[in-house]
């Protein structure tokens, strides 16, 4: 079971947090390959032009879930860390903001596109990322994570913006 293989790791990154670490996931051949074609199936006839993966732990499973897919992979990373012409879009965080970006020629108008990242917890990024993507007029046709923590209400604004959600294990509390 996936959910037994992911480590816990209490009080990182600071007191009463209980940081759910991937890496013994990814180091696990068959684990990984077994949450990729999790994360892949609700979406093999969906005509996805593009995954897009969130930085950083995202880059990995999304581009893992665009080659069981054979289509492109496209990153959206921090602020300042894309080589090419970009757009952007600020988010708030629990204390300040953070902004993200995207090559402004990864994705094209109409494309078809599946958001993927390890982990939804409150919801802040995926939603700045379903911005960054709409503002393209790219469709966002799901996302996927491998861990979701439903007590943080991160899925359910992703839902309530009208993205379907996949995720693989959920992790009551923080």
């Amino acid at each position: 079971m996936l959910k037994d293989i992911i480590r816990t790791i209490p009080d990182y990154p600071k007191p009463g947090i209980l940081f759910r670490d991937i890496t013994t996931l990814l180091a696990d051949g068959a684990a990984f390959k077994q949450a990729v074609l999790e994360l892949t199936s609700p979406w093999t006839d969906a005509r996805i032009g593009k995954v897009v993966g969130i930085e950083a732990r995202g880059f990995i499973v999304g581009a893992a879930v665009a080659h069981a897919l054979g289509t492109g992979f496209v990153p959206i990373r921090k602020r300042g860390k894309l080589p090419y012409d970009t757009v952007s879009v600020s988010y708030a965080l629990e204390y300040g903001t953070d902004t993200i970006e995207v090559h402004r020629d990864a994705v094209h108008a109409g494309e078809r596109v599946l958001l993927i990242d390890d982990l939804i917890a409150t919801g802040g990024t995926a939603l700045a990322a379903v911005s960054l993507l709409h503002s393209l007029q790219a469709e966002v046709v799901g996302a996927g994570f491998v861990i979701d923590l439903p007590d943080l209400g991160g899925a359910s604004a992703l839902r309530d913006a009208g993205v379907t959600v996949h995720s693989l294990v959920e992790f009551p509390g923080h």
